[in-house]
């Protein structure tokens, strides 16, 4: 598979197969992202692959605990302002509309909100962790291996979803990974094989053209 079609593949599942992935394949995904770049070759990320009956406890406790006072970082900036505000506002509007949910149907939007801390049924759960001093260089890095990750897992016939919603349940994850205090939950990603059946999985957000960002010079 080339790296374009591993791009152009890629997009974030909401509904999964319960079908196991092996130990050997969720390994070999892990060490090959770890030749993302990094500067300065710092490797700031820390990764937890979870399955089986440690996902499940992990999970219950989640359950049992519900979100913590306050999320470990602001996901999105305060008054978030054009053309990002519209981005995620229709963002939203598509996905709960692929699978026919009103806006006026609060508690089915949060139900399905609420899936995310299921994994959307993926049989692994993967939590990428940093240490809580790292400056924005490191959190790049971080992105880079994340999205590393992604598109290898593509190569191997699987599918994931990068999930910042984790960042509210940090103190439980952290604790559950039995991480050291200088370490915190960036995210969390579903990762296994997609229900082709499931009409979550037909929708896929739209992109900007290039002339809405990029700017060429000299050319």
């Amino acid at each position: 598979m080339k790296v374009s079609e591993a791009v152009e593949h890629r997009r974030s599942i909401r509904a999964f197969r319960p079908d196991p992935i092996p130990a050997a394949t969720v390994r070999e995904l892990l060490e090959r992202a770890g030749r993302a770049p990094s500067g300065g070759n710092l490797q700031p990320w820390h990764v937890h692959a979870v399955t089986g009956e440690r996902l499940a406890a992990l999970l219950a406790q989640v359950r049992a605990n519900g979100p913590d006072a306050a999320p470990s970082y602001a996901i999105y900036p305060d008054n978030l302002w054009e053309p990002y505000r519209s981005r995620r506002f229709k963002c939203g509007e598509d996905l709960y509309a692929s699978i026919g949910i009103p806006r006026e149907d609060k508690a089915g939007r949060f139900r399905q909100l609420a899936r995310n801390t299921e994994f959307f049924g993926a049989p692994v759960g993967v939590f990428f962790l940093i240490e809580r001093n790292m400056g924005p260089p490191q959190w790049s890095d971080l992105g880079m291996y994340i999205q590393t990750l992604m598109l290898l897992a593509i190569e191997q016939g699987l599918d994931t979803c990068a999930q910042e919603y984790w960042s509210v349940f940090s103190r439980t994850v952290e604790g559950f990974l039995e991480a050291p205090p200088e370490q915190m939950l960036f995210c969390g990603m579903a990762l296994g094989f997609r229900d082709p059946d499931a009409p979550i999985n037909t929708w896929r957000t739209d992109r900007d053209p290039l002339e809405a960002w990029g700017h060429l010079h000299g050319f």
